[in-house]
């Protein structure tokens, strides 16, 4: 498990889904998550078959927020062409955060 950091203050724990397979099932089946999951690469995300709204941040490689939206279940993002990865979270989180475009985030192991 990881760690989701934004001025070396933590944020959350992070789930990595780097391979094909964990990409494809994120959040799917869940109820609900406790932390964040990173999803990368990736450029687009869908809530089809997800049970509860998300917060998504679509982010650089070098992992600053360039876009976010709140998604609802059977729904679809557009495509964000800059961006290399994804965070999700609960609907919510980001807020509690404080999370905000241009914030330049970081994992730590």
């Amino acid at each position: 498990m990881a760690w989701l950091l934004r001025d070396e203050k933590v944020l959350a724990t992070l789930e990595v889904a780097e391979t094909f397979r964990a990409r494809s099932r994120g959040l799917l089946g869940r109820d609900t998550i406790e932390g964040a999951i990173l999803l990368r690469p990736a450029r687009q995300v869908h809530s089809f078959g997800m049970r509860f709204p998300i917060d998504v941040a679509f982010c650089t490689s070098a992992l600053v927020v360039r876009r976010m939206v709140t998604l609802r279940p059977g729904r679809i993002t557009r495509p964000s062409v800059r961006c290399r990865c994804v965070i999700e979270a609960e609907a919510g989180a980001f807020a509690r955060w404080e999370l905000r475009v241009g914030d330049q985030l970081e994992i730590q192991a």
